[in-house]
């Protein structure tokens, strides 16, 4: 988990269907707080639900300092391990 909190503006936070929401929008919202922009990417629909609901609660969390959090949604393509080329959603974070 440490690992993730020192994430980097290029870094990305990958959201599998059996991530905990709370835990991943805690450590985006840490991220966001330390000045970082690290993106989400989610593979597949339950990886999806759990990013959007992570987005929906580290915006909760930096509400009350006065952060308007907004994301980008957008596709990205990945390289599998047998070199296919496979579709993931990312949530780029924006501070408004």
């Amino acid at each position: 988990m440490s690992q993730e909190l020192n994430t980097t503006i290029d870094d990305v936070l990958k959201v599998s269907g059996s991530s905990n929401p709370q835990s991943v929008g805690s450590i985006l919202a840490r991220a966001i707080n330390a000045g970082q922009l690290p993106k989400m990417r989610a593979i597949g629909a339950s990886a999806v639900n759990q990013a959007a609901k992570a987005a929906a609660i580290a915006r909760g969390f930096v509400a009350p300092r006065g952060t308007d959090l907004t994301f980008i949604i957008g596709f990205d393509d990945i390289k599998g391990e047998n070199g296919d080329t496979i579709s993931a959603i990312s949530f780029k974070p924006v501070i408004k």
